[in-house]
């Protein structure tokens, strides 16, 4: 019987030197180095601990820990034991953390030394049976524990659907949601990836995401294990130090604010760069003028691509240079296996250029959001798509173009205005380094445009000036009501502008 459990199809691709380096640290006094053996045995240790602990089918192991390849370790870990890894956000705070607990009900919470008191308290106020620790310099109880156990141990039988993980959604509208992965979701995606992205033997990954998305914990570190390939690890990005080791490293994967630190150091150059195969950027939209400067200064184009918790990637620009060029402002076309489309508010499909709601399918998409089946029979349609909440359109290129979330969608006076579109024309204006376009609640219109303009470095902007230009590029429906020029707009950790908050501060700008 072929056991599907992720972590077997990881482990097989194991290069066949155990003792090489799989892991080796870039931060801290001392850099570590762990070897595909260590790998092997400490995961071995912490699924033997776990089984130990006599959790009941499939119990949910909640990680709420700082970046460490010992939290790696632990997700490995928990795949190879047969349980379900909840990866937490380090930012959450203890009303946040005491939702998802009382959401998932873990068996299992694990939480640094420094916040043991008061998440305990939650966990096992929920039912909890177990809270343990885990620090970034590889202390706490939960490895103290598993030290006693073998290191040998037979990974756990699994089917492609079995739950493997369960990724809460960023909730910014709402309760945030469970997406439940399988095993087959998560392994599906990265064997296409590994193909896709024309992983190589001998390529090395710069590791420097965190370990609580599906970017960094799927995307990148299943790229990696599945090819048997080194990372170099980072536990929190550091620009400079990341350009020091690009000579020692083939492939890079950030989100758009790391891409704008590495621009504004003056080492990043080609010589830098010589090395490297391919820089991967996502989680959130990259600015064309992001991606022009940094093909001048390395001589590389940023691949990006499109995905999301639900259905880890779905697009992807060209790798292969035969395969086509990559585009700016574009997220490529649909993975092998994937399907696309984009449908009018009726659900019908519309013909290229015109922009719709995107719906996808496909072995990677997820199966529903957990204990949330009314919600998982609205975000499906009948015919199986699941609606993602993204409004794009297909270019006449046959690329994916991402015009923004159907949520921030604003109406205003009748008329549908995409805040990507105004963005755009913004963020090419004399002095602008980026902008965020939102609707806030207006008596006459329904909705009024609000702009919050962010300068470049020493540029000085009049708020009257870009709106005047806006007049002479755009209709006039269109035109923000009121522009702000700010400092910088609030992101996430993964770098996306946190649009709800700038709704909020702004909810009551026309009232009375």
């Amino acid at each position: 019987m072929t056991n599907h459990n992720l972590f077997v199809a990881l482990r097989d691709a194991f290069p066949a030197d155990l003792d090489a380096t799989a892991i080796e640290t870039c931060d801290g006094p001392v850099p570590l180095r762990y070897s595909w053996r260590d790998i092997e045995r400490a995961t071995a240790m912490l699924a033997n601990f776990l089984q130990w602990l006599e959790l009941p089918p499939g119990a949910r192991i909640a990680v709420q820990a700082e970046k460490s390849v010992e939290a790696l370790l632990l997700y490995l870990a928990v795949l190879r034991a047969g349980y379900v890894y909840l990866p937490l956000n380090t930012a959450y705070q203890s009303s946040e953390i005491e939702y998802f607990i009382g959401n998932a009900e873990p068996s299992v919470v694990v939480c640094p030394g420094t916040s043991f008191s008061w998440v305990s308290k939650i966990a096992f106020k929920s039912g909890t049976q177990h809270v343990f620790t885990l620090d970034d310099d590889r202390r706490g109880s939960l490895l103290e524990r598993a030290a006693h156990h073998s290191d040998r141990h037979i990974p756990a039988q699994k089917s492609a659907d079995d739950l493997a993980a369960i990724v809460y959604t960023s909730g910014t509208t709402g309760r945030s949601k469970g997406a439940m992965l399988s095993h087959g979701n998560l392994l599906s995606n990265a064997q296409v990836l590994k193909d896709y992205w024309d992983w190589k033997p001998g390529d090395v990954l710069i590791h420097a995401l965190p370990i609580f998305h599906v970017h960094g914990l799927f995307v990148a570190s299943h790229g990696a294990l599945l090819n048997g390939s080194k990372m170099l690890w980072f536990g929190k990005f550091a620009a400079r130090a990341v350009i020091e080791r690009l000579p020692e490293a083939t492939v890079f994967m950030g989100v758009p604010t790391l891409y704008v630190r590495l621009l504004a150091e003056a080492s990043l150059t080609k010589d830098a760069c010589r090395r490297m195969r391919l820089f991967i950027s996502g989680s959130a939209p990259l600015l064309i003028e992001t991606f022009e400067r940094f093909r001048e200064r390395s001589g590389h184009t940023i691949l990006e691509r499109y995905g999301m918790s639900e259905t880890i990637m779905l697009t992807s620009n060209p790798c292969r240079a035969e395969d086509g060029e990559r585009r700016g402002g574009t997220v490529g076309f649909p993975l092998p296996g994937v399907g696309l489309r984009v449908c009018d508010d009726q659900g019908h499909a519309v013909p290229p250029g015109v922009v719709g709601h995107i719906q996808v399918r496909g072995p990677n998409v997820f199966s529903g959001y957990w204990r949330m089946p009314e919600k998982t029979q609205e975000e499906f349609t009948n015919d199986g798509w699941f609606k993602t909440g993204d409004v794009g359109k297909i270019d006449e290129h046959g690329c994916v173009v991402i015009v923004g979330r159907s949520k921030d969608l604003i109406i205003t006076g009748g008329y549908n205005v995409y805040p990507a579109e105004i963005e755009g024309v913004l963020n090419e204006l004399a002095g602008v380094a980026e902008s965020a376009v939102v609707g806030v609640p207006h008596p006459d219109f329904g909705e009024g445009v609000v702009a919050m303009v962010v300068p470049r470095p020493g540029a000085a902007l009049d708020g009257d000036l870009l709106i005047a230009a806006l007049k002479a590029k755009i209709a006039n429906f269109k035109v923000p009501k009121r522009l702000f020029v700010v400092d910088e707009l609030p992101r996430n950790a993964m770098g996306k502008v946190q649009k709800n908050l700038l709704r909020e501060r702004h909810d009551a700008l026309f009232s009375g």
